[in-house]
C-alpha cells in the first residue's frame, strides 16, 4: 500500500505539476492530497457496509483500508438474502454519490484551478469504484449482490456463492483479456498494463478464495469437536520423557496428545512431539518431559461444544497447529488443524492443511 501510495503521489504530482505549472514540492504536496482523499473516498465506501450491517444486528469487527479498496469484517453472515444484498450494495451506492456530488463541484469551479482538478479526480475515481465494483463476481460487490439473488432463488447460500465465485473469475479473465487488448492498440501504458493485471489476479484469487470457502462451508456440519479432537493422556510434572512415552504407549489411544499435569490434575502444558522426538533416545530417561512442552497458556483453546463455523472462526482469528478442546474448565482434548482440514478439504489431503 505505501509504494502505491508513493507511485499516486508522483504521478499525479507530475500531472498537476503540467496542468498548473507547480513547483515540484507543491505537485508532490497535492498528490498526498489525492492519496488521503481516495482513502477517505475508501473509508466511506467501507462505512456504507458497516452501518448497513449493524442497522441489520451484525456486528462489525473492524475495517481494513488500502488505497484503492478495503474490506469490512463482520461477526457473522448475514442471515437473509435481502439483508446480504442490502448490505454489498451500501458501498457502491456510497461511493456513487461522492461521485455525483465531486462531479457536480467540478462542473462549478474552473478547469485551471487546484480545487477544480481535485474534485475531477475525485468525481473520476469514485465513479469508477461504484461501477468497477458492482460487477457481478466475488469478491466484488456486485458478486456478493449476484450471490445473494441465486441464494434468493434456490435457498442454498452455498452454491450461490459457488455461482458468483465463478462469475469472478470469468471476469477477472475477460478482464485481463481487454486489458492485453488495449496495450497492444497502445491505448494502455506499461505502467498501466502492470497495475491493471495485478487487479485482475487480486480479482482471479479473491474469487476463487470465495469458491474454497463456500465447498468448506458445506462440511461445517461435518466438524465435531467431541470425535475429531484427540484425546489426551496426562502424566505427572517432572516424569522423566522416556516414562512419559512408555505409559502413553502403554495406556493411550495411538493418537493422544501427552500432556503434563500438576498434582491436582490440571493440565499444565502439551507436549510439542517434534521437540520430543529430537531429544536423543540415550538422554530421554534423564530430560523431564517439561522441557519438552509448551505451557496451555500460550495454545488457543475452544469448547467442545462449538459449531463448525465457529470453530472454523476461532482458527482464522487464533492461528496455529493445535487448540486445546475444553469442557467447562477442564482439557478434554487437543484438536490438530490437520484433522480439521481433512474434514474441511478432504481434496487437498495432508499436503496443505491451510484453513
Amino acid at each position: 500500500m505505501l509504494l502505491l501510495a508513493v507511485a499516486v503521489t508522483v504521478i499525479y504530482g507530475e500531472f498537476v505539476r503540467g496542468q498548473l505549472g507547480l513547483s515540484r514540492v507543491a505537485g508532490y504536496a497535492v498528490g498526498a492530497g489525492f492519496v488521503v482523499c481516495l482513502l477517505g473516498s475508501v473509508l466511506l465506501h467501507e462505512l456504507g457496509h458497516a452501518l448497513t450491517a449493524r442497522r441489520f444486528g451484525i456486528g462489525v469487527r473492524g475495517i481494513t483500508l488500502e488505497l484503492l479498496g478495503g474490506y469490512t469484517e463482520m461477526d457473522r453472515d448475514a442471515p437473509r438474502p435481502r439483508v446480504d444484498l442490502l448490505v454489498s450494495l451500501a458501498g457502491p451506492a456510497v461511493s456513487l454519490v461522492l461521485g455525483v456530488l465531486a462531479t457536480i463541484a467540478t462542473l462549478l469551479l474552473p478547469d485551471d484551478t487546484l480545487a477544480g482538478q481535485l474534485t475531477f479526480q475525485l468525481a473520476v475515481s469514485n465513479v469508477v469504484v461504484a461501477v468497477f465494483n458492482s460487477l457481478p463476481g466475488l469478491p466484488l460487490d456486485g458478486g456478493r449482490a449476484l450471490r445473494a439473488a441465486v441464494w434468493a432463488v434456490n435457498g442454498d447460500r452455498h452454491l450461490a456463492t459457488e455461482v458468483a465465485g465463478w462469475s469472478g473469475r470469468a471476469l477477472a479473465g475477460l478482464t485481463a483479456a481487454g486489458v492485453l487488448v488495449t496495450y497492444l492498440l497502445g491505448w494502455l501504458s506499461v505502467f498501466g498494463l502492470v497495475f491493471m493485471l495485478l487487479v485482475t489476479l487480486t480479482l482471479w484469487q479473491g474469487a476463487g478464495q470465495s469458491i474454497r470457502l463456500a465447498r468448506m462451508s458445506r462440511r461445517f456440519p461435518m466438524v465435531n469437536l467431541s470425535h475429531l479432537a484427540r484425546p489426551i493422556f496426562a502424566v505427572p510434572t517432572g516424569t522423566p520423557l522416556a516414562e512419559a512415552q512408555r505409559r502413553g504407549r502403554e495406556s493411550a489411544p495411538g493418537n493422544a496428545s501427552l500432556v503434563v499435569a500438576d498434582a491436582s490434575g490440571r493440565v499444565m502444558a502439551l507436549v510439542d512431539g517434534a521437540r520430543a522426538a529430537a531429544v536423543p533416545a540415550d538422554r530421554r530417561p534423564w530430560v523431564s518431559v517439561d522441557t519438552v512442552a509448551r505451557g496451555v497458556e500460550g495454545i488457543p483453546a475452544m469448547s467442545v461444544d462449538l459449531t463448525g463455523e465457529q470453530v472454523v472462526r476461532v482458527v482464522q482469528t487464533h492461528p496455529g497447529a493445535q487448540y486445546l478442546v475444553t469442557a467447562g474448565e477442564d482439557v478434554v482434548g487437543v484438536l490438530h488443524l490437520i484433522d480439521l482440514a481433512e474434514v474441511l478439504e478432504p481434496r487437498r489431503g495432508r499436503g496443505n492443511p491451510a484453513v
